[in-house]
């Protein structure tokens, strides 16, 4: 049976070499599909690419096609992770109740099947570049307020919205994977451009937060 760890050093050998993310991938393939991957070893020995995985994984109950459901495991994660880079953390900071948790090795198997024709279209296209802007720390800050802010709306149960913005989301976690500064420039650009439409379009947006928040607290 291959080890939960062992997508994490296939990755970190990937990126040594250029584009690993078809690889990745394809490793949550090999192995008992009823193994738990648990997040404390998926994220061992990524380095700094460990904010990526770390989102890639906690998006994925974003994609189911019901508001409100996946979105109400994934937004916190995703505001936990945006928190974290916002106050400038170099390595992600997992609680322990969700570092011993994470999907079985199928379920994540499943999940990139259905995004590997997506995957090899962005192979080519996502790759290291402008890395200033993925490891500098006000880059970081500003990735982190984004976040913060698609995963409240993440965790809204806004109809029609739960692909747009776990797929949002899943592009942040390549670039982070990949140190891709580039496509991280215009994930802001469309991020910021998205959050103003709806805040100027939507008056219910901000009802619906201010309960959000006050469930939380």
């Amino acid at each position: 049976m291959s080890s939960p760890s062992e997508p994490a050093a296939q990755a970190g050998a990937a990126g040594a070499a250029g584009n690993g993310i078809a690889r990745l991938l394809q490793s949550f393939a090999h192995g008992d599909p009823r193994e738990r991957l648990t997040m404390d070893r998926l994220l061992q020995g990524l380095g700094r690419t460990a904010f990526g995985m770390f989102l890639f994984v906690s998006i994925l109950p974003g994609f189911i096609p019901i508001p409100g459901t996946g979105g109400m495991i994934s937004g916190p994660l995703v505001v936990l992770i945006g928190l974290q880079l916002l106050v400038g953390l170099r390595r992600p900071w997992v609680p322990g109740f969700i570092g011993r948790r994470g999907p079985q090795r199928g379920t994540m198997a499943r999940f990139c099947r259905r995004i590997t024709p997506w995957m090899n279209r962005l192979e080519h296209l996502v790759r290291p570049r402008l890395q200033v802007l993925t490891g500098n720390r006000m880059a970081n800050a500003l990735t982190g307020v984004l976040l913060i802010a698609l995963g409240v709306l993440l965790a809204l149960p806004l109809p029609m919205t739960n692909y747009l913005f776990a797929g949002t989301l899943l592009l942040y976690s390549l670039a982070l994977m990949e140190r891709d500064g580039a496509l991280l420039l215009v994930l802001w650009l469309v991020s910021i451009a998205a959050l103003l439409s709806m805040g100027l379009l939507s008056e219910r947006l901000v009802v619906l937060v201010g309960d959000w928040l006050r469930q939380l607290f």
